[in-house]
Order: structure tokens, then C-alpha cells, then sequence
């Protein structure tokens, strides 16, 4: 008695397994008694505008970069002709002199440092490396922000001055001979020369 008792026990769990792998989360019919889940809503797709893209605004206190194919800008002090020209009618602007690209290792050395109100020092740029920067050193800058500058670097033509806490302390253009630039949070102009 107890082996068809077990016999019938293990028929029943059987069957009671196979109609639960039979559930619609498994592809079978849905189960008698039980509500379907209604649908979900399709989602519609939002249309998204055309991506622009700008360049970023200099420096204060730098001038813009030229832009291919404007006309040059008029040389400061000078006012446009009355009754406007005719741009076509211009003569093409001279091609400035090619620069000899500057690099990093032509940046180290000594420099002296001018800034607006007059006064001077010297930064020196080492060649030596400091984490993701190189070593530099500032004497006799009465600018607060100078006096801090600890590290720099060259990227993309320019030359940047870093201060004790990372923050860029100026940045500066030009070759290994003379460099302008601003110092960065006053704008304030500041040259750079051998």
C-alpha cells in the first residue's frame, strides 16, 4: 500500500511540475483563473535637432583667431571706408610667415616675466618631470599668482603656467623666444621673453 501510495504522490508532482513549465513566461497557454497582463504601450522615438558645434571663446583679453575665408580685420585705430566696400573687391590678405613649430623641450629655461603694471621677474621652466607636468620655479614676482607657479606644461601650441593647488595660474602663445599671454583670473596681459 505504501508504494502505490508513494507511486501516486510522485505522479501527481510530476504533473504538477510539467503544467507549471507550461505558464505563458514559458510560451504555453495561459493558465485557467489567472488575469493576462495587458501589453505594454509601444514607445514612440522623440526626434532630436542637429548637433552644432562652436568654437570655444579665447582668453579675455586675447584676439580671436582668424577664421578661413573672413576678410582680416581692420588694424586697430582704423575706421572703414565710407559707404562700405565691396569685401570681393579687396586684395587678398599676405600669408604671414610660416612659425617654426614650437615644442616642449624649446620652452625650458629661463624666462623674464612682464606683466601689465610694469614690473618683472623670472620664471624658469625645467624639463624635469612632475607627475603629469614639469617642474617650474617663479622668483621675485610680486603677482601673487606668479609667485605660486610650480608646474607647466605645452599643449597644442600653448603654454600653461600651474600653481601650488593645480590651477592654471596663465596661459601663454607664441615661440621659443617670446611668449604673451593672459594670466587667468585677473585677464590681465603678460609677456614672456628670453
Amino acid at each position: 500500500m505504501k508504494s502505490s501510495l508513494w507511486i501516486v504522490t510522485a505522479t501527481l508532482c510530476a504533473a504538477l511540475a510539467l503544467s507549471a513549465c507550461s505558464s505563458t513566461r514559458l510560451g504555453g497557454s495561459p493558465v485557467r483563473g489567472a488575469a493576462a497582463a495587458p501589453a505594454p504601450a509601444p514607445i514612440e522615438a522623440v526626434p532630436s535637432g542637429p548637433v552644432e558645434s562652436a568654437p570655444l571663446a579665447p582668453i579675455e583679453g586675447q584676439a580671436l583667431p582668424p577664421i578661413a575665408g573672413a576678410p582680416a580685420p581692420l588694424a586697430p585705430g582704423l575706421a572703414p571706408p565710407a559707404g562700405g566696400t565691396d569685401v570681393a573687391a579687396l586684395p587678398p590678405a599676405p600669408a604671414p610667415a610660416p612659425a617654426a613649430p614650437a615644442s616642449r623641450t624649446a620652452m625650458v629655461g629661463n624666462w623674464t616675466v612682464r606683466n601689465a603694471a610694469g614690473s618683472s621677474c623670472r620664471i624658469q621652466l625645467s624639463s624635469s618631470p612632475a607627475l603629469d607636468l614639469y617642474r617650474a620655479s617663479a622668483s621675485g614676482c610680486s603677482n601673487q599668482d606668479l609667485s605660486k607657479v610650480n608646474a607647466w606644461d605645452y599643449r597644442d601650441g600653448e603654454v600653461y603656467l600651474y600653481q601650488t593647488g593645480g590651477s592654471v595660474a596663465a596661459r601663454l602663445r607664441g615661440s621659443s623666444s617670446a611668449l604673451s599671454g593672459v594670466i587667468a583670473k585677473s585677464g590681465a596681459p603678460l609677456t614672456l621673453s628670453r
